[in-house]
């Protein structure tokens, strides 16, 4: 292999790039939509909970409750009732997610020292708004009921915890969706742009001319992967800064140890686009395939959304064949725990065998092609 050949060969991709808006577009544009869009969509935060309210004590005690609920920042009170029947028909509309129902007997319960009954009904269309739902409004009437016992006496026997949460103390989901999303963004259109190359010589007839000159498989590979990873990392670099700077996101670790990630990272999955664009002759299948290859296993499988140890055995073995599953680990643990190489080094050599693995793979569908 001659590395002036691999320049050459990567300055003929470039100035295909420089010809190509569209491809410019998906490569510095559709990251930064991608980001902001998807930070500001996807959120695991709960709030402003559709509140309905039947109150039959009307004593001060009962106004306390609620206003414990409303001034927690997760209810907003919609609904006041004066029947039960309406609390019904007002789950069954989907106006409220919880109804707060306090019996004619709460305050008298609380001032003689017995255990003060209140009933919460839940819409449990959305089972994880329901759970959530269900939690916040346990933690509000707990504390409402030490507050309040016997005329505000602690019980004897109430042990207390004390809870104190690390790398994310404010419990911000964008804190933790961010860092997944440049995993899984990045995973996706690297692919997209490297499996466009080879089916673009294809399409364009200039495979033949290609293939008719002295440079060697591996040369035409590297050269053709030398300026996507340039446009990768400028796009990992702008995607950081936008979380950063737009959604607030701490970057504690080493920014020279997630560049080094980044750039294995990268090398694998353009080598899986390669490794589609050399299988692959039509740009809009190429397009398609890495779609495919990317999308759904790096939102599903990544551990991005949904935790691996919760998924059946059977996804859990495949969830070791997907790169963003590893790149996901790196960009969280950077992000928020500031962890170093002594953490992370599983997941360099996964990434390290990935990109040895698919640029192998695309070399040996490349030499077929023009065999």
């Amino acid at each position: 292999m001659t590395w002036r050949r691999v320049l050459a060969m990567a300055r003929k991709e470039a100035i295909q790039l420089r010809r190509d808006p569209r491809s410019l577009a998906l490569a510095f544009l559709l990251p930064l939509v991608l980001i902001v869009l998807f930070g500001y969509a996807i959120t695991f935060d709960v709030r402003n909970i559709e509140l309905g309210v039947l109150d039959e004590d009307q004593s001060s005690a009962s106004r306390q409750l609620i206003e414990a609920f409303e001034s927690s920042g997760y209810f907003r009170i919609v609904d006041v009732f004066d029947r039960t029947n309406q609390i019904d028909a007002s789950l069954e509309r989907g106006t409220i997610r919880l109804a707060l129902t306090i019996p004619p007997t709460f305050h008298a319960d609380l001032a003689t020292g017995r255990r003060a009954q209140v009933r919460v009904l839940l819409d449990g269309g959305d089972a994880n708004t329901a759970t959530i739902s269900q939690n916040y409004a346990d933690a509000i009437i707990d504390r409402f009921a030490i507050a309040h016992f016997s005329g505000g006496r602690t019980p004897p026997a109430m042990t207390t915890a004390e809870a104190r949460v690390w790398y994310n103390e404010t419990l911000e989901s964008r804190n933790t969706i961010v860092p997944g999303l440049v995993a899984v963004i990045m995973s996706i259109i690297a692919a997209m742009l490297t499996a466009l190359t080879i089916a673009r010589e294809w399409e364009r007839g200039t495979m033949e001319q290609l293939a008719a000159t002295p440079v060697h498989q591996s040369e035409v590979i590297i050269g053709k992967l030398i300026p996507y990873v340039v446009i990768g990392m400028l796009d990992v670099a702008l995607a950081v800064t936008a979380g950063i700077l737009v959604f607030g996101v701490p970057l504690e670790g080493s920014v020279a140890l997630l560049t080094v990630l980044t750039l294995l990272f990268l090398v694998g999955a353009l080598g899986l686009g390669m490794l589609i664009s050399a299988a692959v002759k039509s740009q809009v299948l190429a397009t398609q395939a890495a779609i495919l290859a990317t999308y759904l296993p790096a939102l599903l499988l990544s551990g991005f959304i949904f935790s691996i140890d919760s998924m059946p055995i059977v996804l859990r073995g495949i969830t070791f064949a997907i790169p963003a599953r590893y790149y996901v680990s790196v960009t969280k643990g950077i992000f928020l725990k500031g962890v170093g190489m002594e953490v992370l080094w599983p997941n360099a050599v996964a990434m390290v065998i990935f990109a040895t693995v698919g640029l192998g793979l695309a070399l040996r569908a490349f030499r077929k092609e023009i065999a």
